[in-house]
């Protein structure tokens, strides 16, 4: 009898496809596919490097529970990465060399997003195959630079095909028409980036606009500012403690506390500006009210702003005040909590304490100069029936799983209201600021002893625990100095090893 699929999780289906995938591959009569010469529709081997190339931006979305983060990963994972599966499709629409990689394009992100973490405004820029011909400024004249040129002149563009296996892995394209084919006549008009990507991407990633961009613009070192999102409901908080301990995050401080330390990356610097720290009401009343945590700056760390939000949750919780975020920015003996405030504690290292959930954080928008940028569908005065079909789809698929979305949501309410009848809500201890309570003064429970108490981390999830520790009173980690000195004389030193040895 064969397995019922449908009652199957997420991480049982995977696990069920690899294990399948490992079973073909094992027997006798796997071969892998070789990869196809492609040819045009005339029977003509079609050549990357005989077409024109741009530098554009490409802006887009992407729901980041269905990843395993953004950038491209190497190692096997167990979700494909959204970097991976958008240059599958820049690949398949013969957008770029797929031979040639990542590097080969000049892909830049702008802000990565780890895994579970969604994006709304992300965006990457690269080089990609144009339909205009070579230095026709087309679109992008009064932007600075060549909007078109031969891949020969742009730098990197074709790498060595020997490095090509460490670069990225083997991509299966489908042997299709392309849409130009190697002797393309000539045109005054610019392929269909977006609704080009959006027929060939997965519906969890849709491409909502591109620019032209000079050649020397960069996704990452040209953006002015990213703005992220982190929604919660009021559930056990109070919301005005929360947004009293956010106003001491705007300006430039020093957030390793606030973060989560990458060895491998060496950072000695953990200065940062946030430029703007709000939490505004989004939707609903009470305690199911949704709130959203705006968080704009100019650069982040790893993790800095789910280790903020943690931070938040405490405190409107009651279990920390909002003096506990200028203490953690205090490394050096100059932060105040306010004006009259002189004596804070020194935290030069940083205590032990969890993050918040990954699911209800989003990349928001990444801004750039005017300047740089000119954000356009790509479709605006196309006169393609088919263009602006594809384009109005758009709306139209985000707008219906927004629709499903409220049908969930109000089945989960109802499934709540009927669980509720048998089985009435736990007592409530938090916020504090409306309980009364503190954490030497929490009843005990019938039984004489002490309740399990649920801290807020967000999205629906609680670090359960009998006793709450302080903050400042929390294991410290090593400094900052003595971490990266480890990972230089261990992993590091082992890296450089190996990379000496190939």
């Amino acid at each position: 009898m064969s397995p019922n699929y449908e009652t199957w999780s997420k991480e049982e289906l995977i696990a069920r496809l690899t294990e399948l995938e490992q079973r073909v591959k094992a027997g006798p009569h796997y071969h892998k596919r070789p990869l196809k010469r492609e040819v045009s529709p005339g029977g003509r081997p079609f050549h990357f490097k005989d077409h024109p190339v741009r530098k554009i931006a490409v802006k887009f979305c992407y729901s980041g529970w269905e990843y395993n983060g953004l950038a491209y990963q190497i190692d096997p994972t167990p979700l494909p990465t959204v970097e991976e599966v958008l240059f599958r499709a820049f690949a398949k629409a013969r957008l770029v060399d797929a031979e040639a990689g990542l590097d080969g394009c000049g892909w830049e992100k702008c802000g990565r997003t780890d895994v579970g973490v969604s994006a709304a405004g992300q965006v990457i820029s690269l080089w990609v195959r144009s339909a205009l011909p070579v230095d026709n400024a087309g679109p992008a004249s009064d932007l600075a630079g060549p909007s078109t040129a031969r891949l020969d002149t742009v730098p990197d563009a074709t790498p060595d095909i020997d490095q090509l296996s460490s670069e990225l892995p083997s991509f299966d394209l489908v042997d299709e028409p392309p849409f130009n084919s190697s002797a393309p006549p000539p045109r005054t008009e610019e392929l269909h980036y977006v609704s080009i990507l959006n027929r060939v991407l997965p519906p969890t990633i849709r491409v909502l606009a591109w620019s032209p961009v000079s050649p020397d613009f960069s996704a990452r070192f040209n953006c002015k500012h990213r703005h992220y999102k982190y929604f919660f409901t009021a559930h056990d908080l109070d919301v005005a403690l929360m947004q009293h301990a956010a106003t001491a995050l705007v300006g430039e401080h020093d957030f390793r506390n606030l973060s989560k330390l990458d060895p491998a990356k060496q950072i000695t610097d953990f200065r940062r500006r946030i430029m703007r720290a709000d939490i505004a009401l989004v939707s609903g009343q009470g305690e199911n009210a949704m709130y959203v945590l705006d968080l704009v700056g100019s650069a982040f760390l790893y993790h800095q702003v789910r280790h903020i939000v943690a931070i938040l949750f405490l405190v409107g919780a009651g279990l920390e005040s909002p003096s506990i975020v200028p203490t953690l920015m205090n490394i050096d003996g100059f932060e105040r909590s306010s004006p009259t405030e002189t004596h804070l504690p020194i935290v030069d290292r940083k205590p032990e304490y969890q993050m918040a959930d990954a699911l209800p954080l989003m990349l928001w928008d990444c801004a750039f100069a005017d300047s740089d940028v000119r954000w356009q569908s790509s479709d605006d005065d196309s006169g393609d029936v088919e263009v602006a079909r594809t384009k109005g789809d758009l709306y139209h698929q985000l707008h219906s799983v927004h629709q499903r979305s409220l049908i969930h949501t109000t089945l989960e309410a109802h499934f709540l209201a009927a669980a509720a009848r048998y089985h009435p809500p736990p007592p409530q201890y938090f916020p504090f600021s409306v309980t009364g309570l503190t954490t030497s003064a929490i009843p005990l429970l019938a039984n004489k002893e002490p309740p399990v108490l649920g801290v807020v981390l967000g999205g629906g999830t609680y670090r359960r625990g009998v006793k709450y520790i302080p903050i400042v009173l929390r294991k410290r980690l090593d400094h900052v100095e003595v971490a990266n000195a480890r990972w230089r004389t261990g992993k590091g030193s082992r890296r450089i090893e190996r990379t000496d040895a190939a």
